[in-house]
């Protein structure tokens, strides 16, 4: 793929969207943003600031953009097409894609969850889908927009012939393809697991992790989860360095010595939460049914017990009904 002339679509410039389609434009690359009217608007007054975690700190002018809410302006014309919705509009996204894309386009998964290329492709038919995991969090701010990297990591795309993980791979943004995107995904989805605590508590995600009461919470869930992986033969990856079963007997160790031995985990601006905190802060759904969900789901099959990951599950739905952001529960009413 060529740096200058191919053609990249943002399908739902949020936090993570935007983050990527800045990085990107900075490197010179054609970017458009597919946004909700107030984020367009938020760009076209004020450009994009884009910082991270290692000190970058880069405003990105508006007119390095495309920015429109119209997908039948945004998709025609798109090379490489990155799927960044939440995953419960990922069928809606498919549709419009499918409406509007050129069939050569190829479309890029970025979000969590284990099986939303699986759906862009059942809904896509014939044209090139790629799983992706971005690994890293994304701190939005208002006017001016800014979008903060608040943890470190390299995005994974899976191999789909055409070096396109070299083409989205600029600074600020490394990516990297991988041959095992389902052990990657499921991988990942362990440590997602924490994006529900995070949201039940109200805490910083550094805060949140340095406290051994609600590592405990999250340790059972890695547990439940694993047996239910195991059972039906899956192998995820390495998350932050371990083994994904030495996961959960780190995070129960004292907390002078998780700081300690876990310091890549760690890494992590002190203002990162979870993108299903800030769903529920704006009273938005969350994917609970794609993180602990996909897990319900799995030890159903398996015939694996996973108490721990329902009383999450469970917990987080009612913060959805009730609408009024975190709950704000201590560990243990969250079932610690």
């Amino acid at each position: 793929m060529t740096n200058g002339q191919n053609r990249i679509v943002i399908a739902g410039a949020g936090s993570i969207g935007c983050y990527v389609g800045g990085c990107l434009a900075l490197a010179g690359r054609q970017v458009a943003l597919l946004a909700r009217p107030r984020i367009g608007a938020a760009v076209r007054q004020s450009g994009l600031r884009v910082s991270d975690l290692e000190g970058r700190d880069r405003l990105v002018k508006a007119d390095a953009f495309e920015i429109t809410a119209d997908p039948a302006v945004a998709l025609p014309g798109a090379d490489v097409i990155l799927v960044t919705v939440k995953s419960g509009a990922t069928g809606e996204m498919a549709a419009l894609i499918k409406a509007h894309a050129s069939p050569d386009a190829i479309v890029i998964s970025l979000q969590n969850g284990v099986d939303n290329a699986d759906r862009l492709r059942a809904a896509l038919g014939q044209r090139k889908v790629l799983a992706g995991m971005v690994p890293f969090n994304v701190v939005q701010s208002d006017l001016p927009l800014r979008v903060h990297r608040a943890s470190e990591g390299k995005v994974m795309i899976e191999d789909g012939g055409a070096d396109v993980a070299g083409f989205l791979n600029v600074e600020g943004l490394a990516v990297e393809r991988h041959g095992d995107m389902k052990a990657v995904l499921w991988g990942k989805l362990l440590m997602n697991l924490n994006n529900a605590l995070v949201a039940l508590s109200g805490l910083p995600l550094a805060t949140e992790l340095a406290d051994r009461r609600w590592r405990l919470i999250l340790a059972r869930q890695i547990d439940e989860a694993l047996s239910a992986m195991k059972a039906s033969g899956i192998e995820p990856t390495r998350i932050a360095g371990l083994r994904p079963a030495l996961l959960p007997k780190v995070l129960r160790l004292p907390d002078w010595l998780f700081r300690l031995l876990a310091r890549r985990m760690l890494a992590i601006d002190p203002e990162a939460r979870s993108s299903m905190w800030d769903d529920l802060q704006r009273g938005r759904p969350t994917e609970i049914d794609d993180l602990q969900g996909a897990v319900l789901r799995l030890a159903e099959s398996a015939g694996t017990p996973a108490p721990t990951v329902r009383r999450i599950s469970a917990l987080v739905r009612e913060a959805e009904a009730d609408r009024n952001g975190s709950p704000g529960l201590a560990p243990e009413l969250a079932g610690a």
